[in-house]
C-alpha cells in the first residue's frame, strides 16, 4: 500500500511538473505581427 502511494505522489509531481513547464514555455513565446502598410491601398474615409 506505500509503495503505490509514493508512486501515486511522484506521478502527480511530474505531471503538475510538466504542467507548470508548459505553461512557462507558452507565456514566453514571443509572438510577431507583420507592420502595417504603408501604401495607399486603404483611403481615409474622412470628409
Amino acid at each position: 500500500m506505500t509503495i503505490i502511494l509514493i508512486i501515486s505522489i511522484l506521478i502527480i509531481l511530474i505531471v503538475i511538473f510538466l504542467s507548470v513547464l508548459t505553461v512557462n514555455k507558452g507565456y514566453a513565446y514571443k509572438h510577431t505581427i507583420d507592420p502595417a502598410p504603408e501604401s495607399d491601398e486603404y483611403p481615409d474615409d474622412s470628409k
